[in-house]
């Protein structure tokens, strides 16, 4: 077994697809087939499902997906750390839920930068459950999430609150239906704010589960739609996006984990979400 195995595995389970894979590492498919075939013979049973239609995990495959992550990203790491820019002295792997990139991870990885020149960072994007497996892996050493984060290793705090606001292209007051509203699914707190304060049996036309989406399609089209006041606040003030006055506002915990080695390591890893 060796890393480029690991790595063509994991673009299979990315894509789905032999050809997409060989296409991000370069190779032929027969390149591909070959290290997936030496790769189950290794191991002793088969990792994916392959057919025509793709390629599927099998239930062994799916065991050993984060294993393979693990070792890949831990060479990543290692490669890094032993390859650090003269005057770092350490490097440290941020990652956040997608939704809480624009003001938050930004804002900490900005902060951690000023209070920590001799450090070199790295931010992630990702899922809950991804950054899940992630931290509790040690892949990467904080976290920003939407939910919770547990393990014997891991600290974790609700430090944010995450203000949704309505905003609308256009300065309009409130209305009992907008055409143009916009549903941005902002999690289970929201859906059931957002149905206790609006019970009428109406159906947005468009909906999007992410907020930067969302964001982007609103500026464009126009229309109206809850979204997170750290995204937008800048846009309101240059007049693009308005508050749709005397209307229900939302909120949502934001929470900050961290792995209790790593804040061994770097004792202020655990204190600047505090300055956020």
């Amino acid at each position: 077994m060796n890393l480029l195995t690991l790595k063509t595995f994991l673009a299979v389970v990315q894509t789905g697809n032999l050809n997409k894979a060989a296409d991000i590492m370069n190779v032929t498919q027969s390149t591909v087939t070959a290290r997936l075939d030496a790769l189950d013979t290794e191991l002793g049973q088969p990792l994916l499902v392959r057919s025509r239609k793709g390629a599927q995990l099998t239930k062994a495959g799916f065991a050993f997906q984060r294993h393979a992550e693990l070792m890949v990203r831990t060479w990543e790491q290692g490669r890094k750390a032993v390859g650090l820019p003269s005057g770092f002295s350490g490097m440290v792997s941020l990652a956040t839920h997608e939704e809480l990139w624009a003001g938050l991870g930004r804002r900490w990885l900005e902060l951690a930068q000023q209070q920590q020149p001799d450090i070199a960072f790295e931010a992630w994007p990702g899922q809950h459950t991804e950054i899940d497996r992630w931290l509790n892996s040690g892949l990467v050493d904080a976290a920003i999430t939407l939910q919770p984060l547990a393990g014997d290793d891991i600290g974790t705090c609700e430090f944010y609150r995450d203000r949704l606001v309505l905003l609308s292209s256009e300065p309009r007051p409130v209305l009992d239906w907008d055409d143009t509203y916009i549903f941005v699914d902002l999690g289970a707190d929201f859906r059931r704010q957002h149905s206790l304060a609006w019970p009428a049996d109406n159906t947005a036309r468009t909906a999007f589960g992410s907020s930067t989406w969302a964001l982007q399609y609103l500026l464009h089209n126009g229309g109206s739609a809850y979204l997170p006041w750290r995204m937008c606040e800048d846009l309101v003030r240059a007049g693009r996006l308005h508050v749709v006055q005397d209307v229900p506002e939302f909120s949502r915990a934001v929470h900050f984990s961290f792995r209790r080695p790593s804040a061994h390591t770097h004792p202020w890893l655990e204190r600047v979400h505090e300055a956020i």
